[in-house]
Order: C-alpha cells, then sequence, then structure tokens
C-alpha cells in the first residue's frame, strides 16, 4: 500500500468569512499541492475541506498520515468524538446538533477508503509544511477577496 503524508490548513477572514484551504501531499519525495475557498464559510469548515479535499485527490487506497493543526478535526477523531456523534444521530453529548454533518459524513466516507492517521501539529510554529498550508490558505482568501472588489 503506498504512504502518502499530508499537510493541512485551514484559514477564515472573519469567522464566519471569506475562507480558504491548502493541502500539500506528499508520496516518495514528489508535493502535490491542492487548495481552494470560499465566499462565505467558517474557519472549522476550511479545516475540514483540507483534509477532505486532500483524501479525495488520492487515486487508490493508500497508508495516509494526515498533519493538521485543526484541533476540532484532530480531536474529534483521536478523542472518539466522531464514533459518538455517528452512534448518537449526529448530536452530541449534550444533545446539539453536530455542525458540519455534511463534511463529516465525507470525511467518514474518505477514511473508510483508506488506512488513515492523524498528528496533530502545533500551528504557526516551526513545522514548515504546515506553514506553507497556512500561506496556502490566506492565498486563497486573498483571490476571493480581490475579486469580489
Amino acid at each position: 500500500m503506498k504512504r502518502v503524508e499530508i499537510y493541512t490548513d485551514g484559514a477564515c477572514s472573519g469567522n464566519p468569512g471569506v475562507g480558504g484551504w491548502g493541502s500539500i501531499l506528499i508520496y516518495k519525495g514528489v508535493e502535490k499541492i491542492i487548495s481552494g475557498g470560499e465566499a462565505l464559510t467558517t474557519n472549522n469548515r476550511m479545516e475540514l475541506t483540507a483534509i477532505i479535499k486532500a483524501l479525495e485527490a488520492l487515486k487508490e487506497p493508500c497508508e495516509v498520515r494526515v498533519y493538521s493543526d485543526s484541533q476540532y478535526a484532530v480531536d474529534a477523531i483521536m478523542k472518539g468524538w466522531l464514533t459518538y456523534w455517528m452512534s448518537h444521530g449526529w448530536r452530541t453529548k449534550s444533545k446539539d446538533d453536530v455542525k458540519n454533518v455534511d463534511l463529516w459524513e465525507k470525511l467518514v466516507d474518505l477514511m473508510s477508503k483508506h488506512q488513515v492517521t492523524f498528528i496533530k501539529v502545533k500551528g504557526h510554529s516551526d513545522n514548515e509544511n504546515n506553514n506553507r498550508c497556512d500561506e496556502i490558505a490566506r492565498d486563497e482568501i486573498a483571490k476571493i477577496q480581490k475579486s469580489s472588489i
């Protein structure tokens, strides 16, 4: 099974506001950069979208390590929140509706096709690829803001 490293980040100017995401996929030292954005979204939606789009870019089942600075995304998976939400009809322990269910469902589907490990990285620190993803996401925000002038 092919091993792929994925670095992701999402950003928002205002929350909600203009958002962007960026992902770097690395396979055998070769990088593929993908990115995008939305005119009205949230930071958490952009963080999840970066992960989803990266996994969608894989053409076959892979062993994947996803590096993200999103506590929301990583904790939901690593701390079992996602499993709990699914088994309780997409409700939190406090019986509230889970936000971003559309994205969580896509992520669950994609994770079923790959062996995915999530690694939490500290944002805006010494992880070069995470910092690059942040720049890519912010560039997407700037493009959208510029095009709406």
